[in-house]
């Protein structure tokens, strides 16, 4: 009996001896394997996941928002609400003046030419005036008439009904890019501008309301300020607000000097009539900015390219007056300055995100929803230097494919390029193929210097 038992315990300290000889084989195959980008954290909560599971609107915001409904008595307000939603998402810029002559003057040469060939002798100035009419049905019919959005007090209630819930979700997982990585940070002013029905206040409170000590919201609208003070007090003009020091201005701050921790504008460029208020906007709204500006758009084309000039503005631009010399760099979701890669290629794709989220219990509203949306995130803070030597961060563009025994994974990289990555545990270690497995649309992946074959540019699939 203790000769096997004897037995028994040198196989077990064989097998354990291979054990760690294996090990040590693997480590030496893949040097990649020894990078510690995990920082003790397990796989499925790695530092590149910051994407949320479904988002509820805090219970105080949606109790508020369904009693004011129900006061409302709004009609056909789910259908109205729905056809909002189409609109907001449909929406496009202003046709600018320029573009807008450019195309007036090619038509103009298309109508003539085509005139000329088909008449002989004709009264000259008859033929002008049949060709000016002509440009201006076609330019009617062809051009986007955009106008801006203007809100009562009903027509604040279908607002609410259509975008809060989805409006908060976007918000929220965008300043989570903020608080997951930027732990220490804890602001304690805001700034919201285009603030609407305040959630950037609500989304805000809930990552820093330990913090926060003042919430400036600003809108031009009254009415909608009106509806968003509201709902701060559960409904009920006599409560006090659930969020304290939270102050209504339809007007941004005239100091140039006043500067905010975190500064905020969502879905709010859109609403400028044309490409230099909006430059004009944001560089106000650097101006203002202390530590990280934040600007979220519908997740589209125009949503997008929107964007990418408020980050060319901040990033190739100055103002003539500086009153903070700290240059903007871009924290999220770009890993790098560079021109945005989904511009440069076709058919152009927006460079976008989603959230899932609950909505307000409206008839044909119960189920998940899913908000999509595009967002940049700049601050005045140095880039930060590569915590792990020989990692890389690269953005997740696209849903992750989870395959048997690999992962396809469609990214934006730190060099500017869009790359398709197909990551197995053999190729890039079995750290970075278990993250990849946990990892979605949206987080940060970590690449490790260097792998070749399995990296393919998107133009030459």
């Amino acid at each position: 009996m203790a000769s096997r038992t004897y037995g028994a315990c040198v196989l077990c300290q064989k097998a354990a001896v291979v054990k760690v000889m294996c090990r040590g084989m693997s480590a030496a195959a893949h040097p990649q394997s020894q990078v510690d980008f995990l920082k003790g954290e397990v796989h499925r909560k790695h530092p590149g996941v910051t994407n949320l599971k479904t988002l509820r609107l805090p219970e105080e915001l949606q109790t508020a928002a369904r009693s004011i409904i129900h006061r409302a008595q709004v009609t056909q307000l789910t259908d109205r609400a729905h056809r909002l939603t189409n609109v907001m998402w449909s929406r496009k810029r202003a046709v600018e003046d320029f573009t807008l002559r450019q195309k007036a003057v090619s038509l103009e040469k298309q109508i003539w030419e085509k005139s000329m060939e088909t008449r002989g002798d004709i009264d000259e100035q008859a033929q002008e005036d049949r060709v000016r009419k002509k440009v201006f049905s076609e330019l009617r019919r062809t051009t986007y008439h955009w106008t801006p959005m203007k809100y009562d007090e009903e027509f604040g209630v279908v607002y609410m009904a259509a975008r809060l819930a989805g409006g908060y979700a976007a918000v929220r997982r965008a300043i989570n890019e903020i608080k997951k990585r930027d732990p220490s940070f804890a602001p304690q002013s805001l700034l919201d501008f285009g603030s609407g029905l305040g959630t950037v206040a609500w989304a805000s409170h809930s990552c820093w309301g330990d913090t926060l000590k003042e919430l400036v919201c600003v809108d031009s609208s009254g009415p909608m300020n009106i509806l968003a003070e509201r709902l701060l007090k559960g409904d009920d003009e006599r409560a006090e607000p659930h969020i304290k020091q939270v102050y209504f201005r339809q007007f941004l701050p005239v100091s140039p000097k006043v500067q905010f921790d975190l500064v905020a504008a969502a879905f709010t460029l859109s609403e400028l009539p044309n490409a230099k208020e909006r430059e004009e906007a944001v560089f106000t709204l650097w101006r203002k900015t202390s530590s990280y500006l934040v600007l979220v758009e519908n997740g589209t084309k125009e949503g997008h390219q929107m964007l990418m000039e408020a980050r060319d503005t901040l990033l190739k631009k100055q103002e003539k007056t500086v009153h903070d010399p700290r240059p903007a760099s871009v924290f999220a979701p770009c890993p790098h300055k560079l021109m945005c890669p989904k511009l440069t290629v076709e058919p152009t794709m927006p460079c976008n995100f989603q959230q899932m989220y609950q909505p307000l219990p409206l008839p044909g509203h119960h189920d998940r929803q899913t908000e999509k949306f595009s967002y940049l995130i700049l601050t005045r803070a140095e880039p930060a230097e590569a915590e792990t030597k020989g990692v890389d961060w690269a953005r997740l563009i696209a849903p992750v494919q989870c395959r048997t025994r690999h992962v396809h994974c469609r990214l934006c990289c730190p060099d500017g390029q869009l790359q398709h990555l197909v990551v197995t545990a053999r190729k890039q270690s079995r750290d970075v193929y278990r993250c990849a497995r946990s990892s979605d649309w949206g987080d940060q992946l970590p690449i490790i210097q260097k792998v070749d074959d399995d990296v393919q540019s998107d133009s030459e699939r």
